[in-house]
């Protein structure tokens, strides 16, 4: 007997009413419209003004399970992709569980930055596939505005605040569902992408927060570097090690961090524009909720079908980065 195939089976995503604007932006730091647009291609971003990424978190899933039509009950294991957890402990995904009533679940918090989606959404799928459970929730969840630092503004502009989630159960069809990954991490990225302060190098102090050591640190052009090789040479090597093309390809689903980073990683493809999911103008970088958000919009809007063969791609601090090839199985959106 074959092993059953992690398949995804629902979406769902959250977002707060609260809308920073890049015109709110100038009048925080010395930036403009233009400037940021043509370097980014975010045009505004949301705030969560009152709670924390479990929240964001809750929203998705109760989304999800609406659109999946069942009960918080039914669910197996949650488990969440953040940076922005509410706290140490207890796990973010403890506190999701709580908020959405699903009491015969467990679960867990994954750290891979902008990368989480992807690490999650594979360690979730080897419980499909050993048939350990049958219905388990991936969440990806930022309060990034909560470790932003709204006075530098090369950090500033690029973040916001989001919560999206996807269901995994198991499929009987060989050539459905999650159908392969690649996964990397490579630590020496530690220096130019991190948040320094609140762990066990760096505990709380009057002095780490002088040092602004609670925020986002990005070197951006070393970032940007390696990002635009990284992302792009995983999402070709897993359609050509599948024997496909990008004519093969309905959707891209890249990480949203930077326009020019997505860009280049469809050309590597040889993927059409056309075939790109991009919300990154509305939205800025949500970090882990980025991927499951595009998945999440783009079947409720009739877009994304039922039968259609995507590429999910990440880059991250780390750093981190990976693909994954995954065909469709979602019944088309009423």
């Amino acid at each position: 007997m074959s092993k059953p195939r992690a398949t995804i089976t629902a979406v769902g995503h959250y977002v707060p009413d609260k809308v920073l604007s890049n015109h709110d932006l100038a009048k925080i730091v010395d930036t403009n419209d233009e400037w940021i647009r043509t370097r980014t291609g975010i045009s505004e971003r949301r705030i969560l003004e009152h709670g924390a990424t479990s929240d964001l978190g809750a929203g998705a899933m109760k989304a999800l399970l609406k659109n999946r039509g069942v009960s918080a009950d039914t669910v197996d294991l949650i488990v969440v992709a953040t940076v922005t957890p509410d706290m140490f402990f207890p796990s973010t995904a403890c506190l999701i569980q709580e908020k959405v009533q699903a009491k015969h679940a467990w679960g867990f918090d994954v750290s891979a930055a902008c990368s989480g989606f992807l690490f999650a959404l594979i360690t979730a799928a080897q419980f499909i596939e050993n048939g350990s459970y049958k219905r388990i929730v991936v969440v990806g969840a930022d309060k990034m505005s909560a470790i932003t630092d709204y006075t530098d503004r090369n950090t500033c502009i690029l973040f916001g605040d989001a919560g999206a989630a996807v269901m995994l159960e198991p499929g009987d069809d060989p050539h459905a569902g999650i159908l392969d990954h690649i996964l990397r991490c490579d630590g020496s990225g530690e220096k130019t992408l991190h948040m320094l302060g609140g762990g066990s190098l760096n505990p709380a102090t009057r002095d780490t927060v002088d040092q602004k050591m609670h925020y986002i640190y990005q070197d951006g052009k070393s970032v940007f570097k390696v990002a635009v090789v990284g992302m792009a040479d995983v999402s070709a090597e897993i359609i050509e090690r599948n024997h496909l093309t990008g004519k093969d390809v309905d959707w891209l689903v890249p990480h949203q961090a930077n326009l020019r980073i997505i860009d280049a990683t469809a050309d590597r493809m040889g993927l059409d524009k056309s075939k790109v999911m991009i919300n990154i103008n509305k939205y800025g970088n949500t970090t882990a909720a980025t991927i499951p958000m595009c998945l999440s919009e783009w079947w409720q809007s009739g877009q994304l079908r039922k039968g259609q063969t995507i590429v999910l791609a990440a880059f991250g601090a780390g750093y981190t980065w990976g693909s994954v090839l995954v065909r469709w199985t979602v019944e088309n959106a009423a």
